[in-house]
């Protein structure tokens, strides 16, 4: 395997946290990460953000927030109709 380096592990960071990537890239990306602390760190904060936007995305707006928004979006059709 070859060290892919970082700006190659960087640029396929976000491919390859969702497994998007070959398994020869794969590969070279992992070995790199396991090699480069910097881009391991960078590795972590990517996983880290994907997690909580995740969860996030799972989670209901408050109704009144989402009476709000339903209310502005019948505004604006109204509006254009």
């Amino acid at each position: 395997m070859s060290d892919c380096g970082c700006e190659k592990a960087r640029r396929d960071l976000e491919e390859y946290l969702r497994n998007e990537v070959c398994s020869t890239e794969a590969s070279d990306i992992r070995e790199h990460i396991e090699n480069c602390a910097d881009c391991r760190d960078e590795m972590v904060v990517n996983q880290t953000l994907t997690e909580v936007i995740q969860r996030a995305c799972r989670e209901s707006a408050p109704e009144q927030l989402r009476s709000q928004v339903l209310a502005r979006i019948r505004e604006v059709q109204s509006a254009h109709g």
